[in-house]
């Protein structure tokens, strides 16, 4: 009997990370901080998958400038560490992991490494549910069952049942307007894309072949070009930059025929906003408060500091958060304008410099 090939977690830290600014810089990531636990969201991610019987070494697909974060944060475990040169996309990132897991029949179970996944059961059991249809060359993604009627998330729509707990992809939904979200979540046959992906390396190459040759032929090109030092793995830059950038559900989940999804209710946020944060971990008054925090009748605040002593007295619905030399404020519900200071610091920056 053929031993069944153990799954290769693939861990994706290329993220920039820049709506919990102060705290997530380019420099330091979410991934990087221990945001939900005393473990680092990145350190969580490998922590799903460290039963050597199911899971072979992981391979991490990051930034060159986090090298050395990703080197100390994995401490004595195993690691294949690529460096991808520039960013291109989760689709090219994952061709990259793919060739470098031998392109054979490898399942790869490719992961975010900035999520927050509660029920890690529910999780195990999604990815029982996946491998039969992976082990047959099928593209498989995790349907995040739906709480609200998001609009920041992509949604899938559950076609028929084709293995337990298995379903083939109906379509795919772009972000959509308020009403249509509310419609969809009412229909109970949606789920939100949550971008977490299982599938074999031949089947995934294949697949590239077919609908995006000139990203598998830069991938390719990189790998068979890089550069390797103990763990770190550096595709070739030059090779690598001719390849298109794409995410992988426009790439490929979404022009090829065999994809499935596997509806999972498992505590999933990809933790994408300080509202977000506050949601994973307010109190009975609506607080949630970490660091040198003195708050006295505060209610529905988030107040954050890794450094400074913050006081507040008598506020609510407040977002506070202190990093190194930088305070961010602003009301709760309005934490996706962040990314308007961020991108405003940079103006900033810019001008100084050319005054200079």
């Amino acid at each position: 009997m053929t031993e069944r090939p153990r799954i290769v977690p693939v861990i994706l830290s290329g993220g920039s990370g820049t709506r919990l600014w102060p705290m997530s810089r380019e420099e330091r990531p979410k991934q990087f901080l221990a945001l939900t636990d005393d473990l680092t969201m990145f350190q969580l991610t490998l922590e799903r998958a460290t039963d050597p019987a199911r899971f072979a070494e992981p391979i991490v697909v990051a930034n060159a400038r986090h090298a050395d974060l990703i080197e100390a944060q994995l401490g004595d475990r195993q690691a294949k560490i690529l460096l991808e040169p520039l960013a291109r996309n989760t689709a090219p990132a994952i061709a990259l992991a793919a060739i470098a897991a031998g392109g054979g029949d490898a399942p790869l179970l490719v992961m975010p490494s900035d999520h927050v996944i509660v029920d890690v059961e529910a999780f195990d059991k999604a990815i029982d549910a996946a491998l039969p249809l992976v082990e047959r060359g099928w593209l498989v993604t995790f349907g995040i069952t739906p709480n609200a009627p998001e609009t920041g998330y992509g949604y899938i729509r559950i076609g028929e049942e084709i293995s337990p707990g298995a379903h083939k992809v109906s379509r795919f939904v772009e972000k959509p307007d308020a009403a249509t979200a509310a419609i969809m979540l009412a229909s109970g046959d949606h789920v939100w894309n949550g971008g977490i992906f299982m599938f074999r390396a031949d089947a995934f190459l294949r697949a590239l072949a077919a609908h995006a040759p000139a990203m598998l032929a830069a991938s390719q090109a990189a790998m068979d070009r890089a550069v390797q030092s103990g763990a770190r793995v550096l595709p070739d830059l030059d090779s690598f930059a001719i390849s298109p950038a794409d995410s992988i559900d426009y790439a490929v989940m979404e022009k090829a025929e065999r994809v499935a999804v596997v509806p999972v209710d498992m505590g999933w946020s990809d933790v994408g906003s300080w509202d977000a944060l506050h949601t994973l971990g307010a109190d009975e008054d609506g607080d949630a408060h970490h660091g040198d925090v003195i708050a006295l009748d505060t209610s529905n605040c988030l107040i954050r500091s890794d450094g400074i002593q913050i006081a507040a007295v008598g506020v609510a619905d407040l977002i506070i958060v202190a990093s190194g030399d930088r305070v961010l404020i602003l009301p709760r519900g309005q934490s996706q304008h962040v990314k308007r200071v961020v991108q405003a610091i940079k103006e900033k920056a810019d001008l100084t410099k050319a005054s200079d």
